[in-house]
């Protein structure tokens, strides 16, 4: 009897073991932690937008921990972006791309005063 109840409790740690492994393995953690600090944190995501708007982007991956949209318009979406006191700006048609440091925005499309964008890292 003291060797069923044994193996069952190593069975079962072992079990958990095995679990909380896979889970801190695996990055189980990760997208809470993302989601913590917004959908497009590590620089890839796709969303709409109006300015005024922020997007909280990681501070030590693109130098600057908050992109901001400042206007939006049929012709043109300007962004910025402070670090430091270092002050970045960019605008762009719709259809076309800026790179603010290692993060590339692409307006895909502008509607009324709301813009469609999608932010990629790179690598420069």
């Amino acid at each position: 009897m003291t060797t069923s109840t044994g193996m069952s409790r190593r069975a079962a740690t072992t079990a958990v073991t095995l679990t909380l492994t896979a889970a801190l393995g695996l990055g189980a953690l990760a997208p809470a932690a993302q989601a913590a600090n917004g959908p497009c944190y590590d620089g890839r995501c796709n969303t709409t937008v109006s300015a005024p708007k922020t997007i909280k982007v990681s501070a030590k991956k693109f130098g600057f921990g908050k992109l901001k949209v400042v206007s939006v318009s049929s012709r043109s979406v300007k962004f910025s972006a402070t670090s430091g006191g270092i002050y970045l700006s960019g605008s762009t048609s719709p259809g076309g791309t800026i790179k603010l440091n290692n993060l590339k925005i692409w307006v895909k499309s502008v509607s009324g005063k709301k813009a469609k964008i999608a932010l990629f890292p790179t690598k420069y």
